[in-house]
């Protein structure tokens, strides 16, 4: 009998929530993941776009896919997706804290309270409501894991991105403190992202000179990140291959340069 050194990265036998996952890394983690045979529940504000990529990946995969509309923010609409969840597929074992956005603030005391509460709201609070509802299930599942998508400026704070910054290092300290909560029932960890170009960073206010200015990032594979490189480790870490890492930032950034060990030409 053969060995098969990716049998601890197959998905079989999960369940998995997946916010923020109609389009983007939302939808690479829910492809990679029903290609490794989970079964995907995909949350997004867009509900139509969450129908369609469910619809698309079912048809791709073979894994049972399920979208619908959910505004994370909204304690009923929490409380839906994971009872769905639950109806749809027999249970719940892993939860990926996707969802999060943030818009430039070139005067960062300037920032509003009302916008400091709403980008803590959107990409801290919500990942602990859904932490909430779902802990229930995921603390009977064999192998439950809860990943949360965090971001390079909640390690290196970016002034002209105050709010979501604030917001996200918030959530990189929370998790941590989770992790040590749920201990050996439920493992947490936080994928830190680097620089992934997608539409939305014309939505949150970065010109097209800016945009061009970050497809060669200065970083040591000197590229910006792909959603699919970014799923790739969510699968790792939700998966059994994962089994023995949890309470972690992981960067997966391209290799932040943080020391200049030899003068460059």
């Amino acid at each position: 009998m053969s060995f098969n050194p990716f049998a601890d990265f197959s998905m079989e036998g999960h369940v998995a929530l997946i916010t923020g996952g109609a389009q983007n890394i939302g939808e690479a983690i829910a492809r990679t993941f029903a290609g490794a045979g989970a079964n995907v529940l995909i949350a997004d504000l867009n509900g139509d776009k969450a129908i369609e990529t469910a619809r698309n990946i079912q048809q791709q995969t073979g894994s049972k896919i399920f979208g619908m509309k959910c505004d994370v923010t909204k304690a009923e609409d929490i409380k839906a997706c994971v009872d769905k969840a639950v109806e749809h597929f027999g249970g719940l074992s892993t939860l990926v804290n996707n969802v999060g956005w943030g818009q430039a603030n070139p005067d960062p005391i300037a920032v509003s309270d009302d916008d400091m509460i709403a980008s803590y709201r959107l990409n801290t609070l919500s990942a602990l409501r859904m932490v909430e509802a779902a802990a229930p299930y995921l603390r009977q599942a064999k192998n439950a894991s809860i990943t949360n998508s965090g971001s390079m400026v909640g390690l290196l704070p970016a002034f002209d991105f105050l709010a979501y910054s604030s917001a996200k290092a918030a959530l990189n300290h929370m998790m941590l403190g989770l992790a040590h909560s749920f201990a050996k029932s439920v493992r947490i960890n936080t994928v830190v992202i680097g620089t992934v170009l997608t539409e939305g960073y014309a939505a949150a206010g970065l010109d097209a000179k800016t945009q061009e200015r970050l497809t060669n990032p200065d970083n040591l594979t000197g590229r910006s990140g792909t959603p699919q490189d970014v799923a790739n480790t969510f699968l790792w870490l939700a998966s059994p291959a994962g089994s023995w890492v949890s309470g972690q930032t992981i960067q997966v950034a391209g290799g932040p340069k943080r020391v200049r060990l030899i003068p460059e030409d």
